[in-house]
């Protein structure tokens, strides 16, 4: 069974990209794509992805983040994964205490992204190359 994902930016040609990509491969689908915060919690309320690859800043109602805490919140089940190209650990460990399972910089492989898609479904945190992992210790450690 495949992968259900809703690509979630606010740049058409990286959600384009990113959405493309991923139908291409042979267990995944996009069932979705958005724009802005408030249109991925509409999505993920009414298509209950697997996973939801988010934009952290997306203008101009709800950013990322706050679309985040919404959606792990209220949809457990669903798998966000951050794509930002803040490595940070402010950031990092922003999107984690939000209930986010990933993080991934823009700049990461596509190949990169598809793992980070298995990890995340299968229970797991994936925390992308170049990413301030000290975050990811302070959360774990918090928990």
């Amino acid at each position: 069974m495949a992968i259900r994902i809703i690509v979630a930016d606010d740049h058409t040609l990286i959600r384009e990209t990113l959405s493309d990509f991923l139908q291409e491969q042979e267990d995944r689908e996009v069932v979705g794509r958005a724009a802005n915060g408030d249109a991925v919690m509409e999505l993920t309320t009414k298509l209950q992805p697997d996973v939801v690859v988010m934009d952290i800043s997306m203008p101009p109602v709800l950013s990322g983040l706050e679309a985040t805490r919404w959606i792990c919140g209220t949809w457990p089940q669903v798998k966000v994964i951050a794509l930002s190209v803040y490595a940070h650990k402010r950031y990092v460990a922003e999107m984690l205490k939000a209930g986010a399972s990933g993080y991934l910089l823009k700049d990461a492989e596509f190949d990169e992204l598809l793992i980070a898609i298995r990890a995340v479904v299968e229970g797991r945190t994936y925390i992308g190359a170049g990413v301030d992992i000290s975050a990811l210790n302070n959360h774990i450690h918090s928990r």
